[in-house]
């Protein structure tokens, strides 16, 4: 899917003049940024600090692109699941089964908010990277959706915007008051207690502009012991004048959210239980960002931007104590009834981090042997700070699986780490004639990540690891007709292994994530490689289509190996080659009253080197508990269908209804990476969601949105792990631990209810 963004006059005035500069589209005006009101022209940021764009039909990758105007019509819950719904190639985990921490996929690799999950997707906003600089974790929960105005994913492997780009980056940029005057405030509610309330404030003068969005969530969660707190605030203010913008915006947040784990298989007729409990994650931010752009000459812009992100975790997670199994002597009665092992374990940390950095860049436009040319270069610099500390605390299991601690708790680590990552960038594009464009683009990275242990008495934890590539790309775009665009693609990434990844690589040293760093054994840095081949384009007015395909061959991919015993115990290790190749077909359009768009994603996610993989609760493992993974294997965790259908049909000039089915085939668990294991693959599932939107006055409208319409049974992820809770009542049994397959359950058939009130916003 492409969705046409359509620049408002000042969605990045730098954008604006380069552009009327380029295509002659603004003539003599005095702002050449009014005079792209009128005309719809597909631009694509090739960079990652917003610059000069590029026309689409330029552009060498199946590029998909949305407004925030569109998330809020579907009243989607976060942009997780506004892509999970809408954009090809995109499926969601929800391994923690809290809805606002789910791994995202894109082509079978992932952006996660859980540390240890291996990262393969960047993502900035407003010209930042902001996987956090500790774990290259994704925070969906830290975007504030209602201050989002465009979104744009770019696949590939593409250089230029650094490390993790192994699958894709997502882009978002933000809204400011010179394109969302006026103010508004939503309030909403509905299922699992569900409060919400958003505020939005945008206004401008001549030259000046100031925009703040606010967001308040507070529920209970469909599963037991999983309430969610989102608290966001949001404000930018700018200033312009025809050669120049400058903005400034700062963005603050403190939420809280509880999630559940997965469920044993044959516990999935009380899908709402949870397994044990507590586990919380909480979440602050503050974020500031400066960034500018100025044109020394017509046809010379530079920008770039600073920025101050302090982040903060505090992580608190409910654990089976492994050293239980098979014990019932010391464990059955537990150490508050006087035992001699504790049956549960409260593992706590903290990780906070101050990072800083920025970008510059220098874009040229003019003729190169008498052909138009866009040349970008810049560099990039991203710098971490982050203090984790982890301490344990022996538990007991309650009847319904909480814990109670016994209340001392020990410092397990005390680490300081530092993340500094450097990158030179450029990116070329050079226009034969209309039909040909030749792109070439390339980054040197250089990454440098140390570890310093604080108490003295861990050596083995002090590192200092030094990764850098330079990474090419190169595509060729052929545009017969102004209505087709086709082209062919090669480019490169890489990603440097985390401080968790570092710190957990030892096999005869495994630990339970996200805590227990033990040693630092060297790992190799992933480097992607990805050749794409599509086409796109419009075979009548308001009607497009595209296709592409595509394959990511990964060398010394790192995964998670499973230790046994709690399903997040383990290490990571370079795992040789692993690819993902696949298909994505999507169209869209417009008839009179009615909407559509539709996209189909296949993704074939192998391991192609073979493996031998240590996994005690599969039931194919050998005496050892090792596995032999094969080439040509599934890797878990990744459906290889999945299909989005969405419609919007205006029944009246007050009253719409939407909706969005999407089809997600079936996929392997972890833990059965040679496909194995005797229970086989999660099941894949249909679902439906509907919104209304009526607008009752020119100032109040309604809304409502209707999730899991059918109310259908259905689980994202799964996970092959030990059960320790085989007593009466499902409760503690170190003498009787099973081998299971656990799963995660979707959500029930859900509804919410709101009412918008508008003054002085554009309908």
């Amino acid at each position: 899917m492409f969705v046409h963004v359509r620049p408002k006059c000042r969605a990045d005035i730098a954008v604006a003049i380069a552009l009327a500069c380029v295509f002659g589209l603004a003539g003599a005006a005095e702002n050449p940024a009014t005079e792209l009101e009128a005309p719809t022209i597909e631009v694509i940021g090739t960079t990652p600090v917003q610059g000069i764009g590029v026309p689409v039909s330029q552009v060498p990758a199946n590029v998909q692109s949305t407004t925030g105007a569109e998330i809020q019509r579907q009243k989607s819950q976060d942009l997780s699941q506004y892509l999970d719904n809408n954009l090809g190639s995109v499926t969601l985990n929800h391994g923690q089964n809290n809805p606002f921490q789910p791994d995202v996929n894109f082509r079978g690799l992932t952006a996660s908010p859980l540390l240890g999950t291996p990262q393969g997707l960047s993502v900035f906003v407003d010209g930042v990277r902001v996987n956090e600089p500790f774990g290259d974790v994704v925070n969906w929960d830290l975007i504030p959706q209602n201050a989002i105005s465009t979104v744009t994913l770019i696949p590939g492997s593409n250089p230029v915007f650094g490390l993790n780009t192994l699958g894709a980056a997502l882009s978002v940029s933000t809204k400011s008051g010179f394109q969302y005057p006026g103010a508004s405030i939503s309030l909403s509610g509905g299922s699992w207690g569900r409060k919400s309330a958003e505020v939005e404030y945008g206004a401008h003068s001549e030259k000046t502009d100031l925009f703040l969005a606010g967001n308040f969530l507070d529920e209970d969660g469909w599963r037991d012991h999983s309430p969610s707190r989102l608290q966001t605030l949001f404000g930018k203010v700018g200033w312009e004048r025809e050669d120049t913008d400058v903005d400034i915006s700062l963005m603050l947040a403190d939420n809280r959210l509880e999630g559940t784990q997965a469920l044993p298989l044959g516990w999935l007729d009380t899908r709402k239980q949870a397994y044990t409990w507590p586990d919380r994650n909480e979440n602050q931010v503050a974020f500031l960002n400066a960034k500018a752009s100025h044109f020394l000459e017509a046809d010379k812009l530079l920008a770039g931007n600073l920025y101050f992100r302090r982040y903060t975790n505090d992580n608190f997670s409910s654990n089976v104590n492994d050293d239980c199994r098979g014990i019932v002597g010391n464990c059955s009665p537990g150490i508050l009834a006087g035992g001699a092992d504790p049956q549960a374990l409260n593992d706590r940390s903290k990780i906070e981090t101050t990072g800083y950095g920025g970008s510059v860049q220098l874009s040229l436009l003019g003729d190169f042997g008498g052909r138009k040319n866009n040349l970008t270069v810049g560099a990039s610099a991203d710098l971490g700070r982050t203090h984790f500390t982890q301490s344990q605390e022996d538990a007991d299991f309650t009847a319904d699986r909480g814990t109670i601690g016994k209340g001392v708790s020990s410092l397990q680590t005390d680490v300081d780490t530092t993340n500094d990552y450097y990158g030179l960038y450029f990116t070329d594009v050079y226009s034969f004639n209309q039909r040909w464009h030749l792109t070439l683009s390339g980054r040197y990275n250089w990454a440098n990540i140390t570890i310093r242990d604080k108490t003295g008495l861990e050596p083995a934890l002090n590192g200092d690891n030094t990764f850098k590539r330079f990474n090419p790309a190169a595509g060729l775009n052929f545009n017969p007709t102004p209505t087709l665009t086709t082209y062919v693609s090669y480019s490169e990434g890489m990603r440097a292994p985390t401080p968790i990844e570092l710190t957990c690589a030892d096999p005869n040293a495994p630990c339970r994530l996200p805590n227990n760093f033990l040693a630092d054994p060297p790992l190799e840095k992933v480097v992607a490689k990805t050749g794409e081949i599509g086409a796109r384009g419009r075979w009548a007015d308001g009607f497009g289509w595209s296709a592409a395909a595509y394959r990511t061959d990964l060398n010394n991919d790192i995964i998670f190996i499973s230790s046994g015993g709690a399903v997040n115990a383990g290490y990571f290790q370079n795992a040789g080659k692993t690819r993902r190749q696949g298909l994505e077909l999507g169209v869209h359009g417009r008839v009179q009253k009615l909407s559509l768009a539709m996209n189909y994603g296949y993704v074939d996610a192998t391991f192609a080197s073979a493996l031998t993989l240590n996994s005690p609760a599969n039931s194919s493992r050998d005496a050892g508990n090792d596995i032999h993974v094969s080439p040509g294997d599934k890797i878990p965790g990744i459906p290889a269908h999945s299909v989005k259908f969405r419609a919007d049909y205006d029944l009246t000039e007050k009253f719409s209804l939407g909706g969005n089915a999407m089809y997600f085939s079936s996929q392997y668990a972890r833990g059965d990476e040679n496909n194995q294991d005797v229970n086989g693959k999660i099941p894949g599932y249909a679902l439906l969601n509907l919104d209304a939107h009526y607008q009752y006055t020119r100032n109040v409208s309604f809304f409502g949105r209707v999730d899991n319409v059918f109310d259908k049974d259905y689980e994202t992820l799964g996970v092959l792990g030990e059960n320790f809770f085989n007593g009466p009542g499902r409760t503690f049994g170190a003498g009787n631990v099973t081998g299971e397959q656990f799963r995660s359950a979707g959500a029930p058939r859900a509804f919410w209810v709101g009412v918008k009130y508008t003054i002085g916003q554009k309908p």
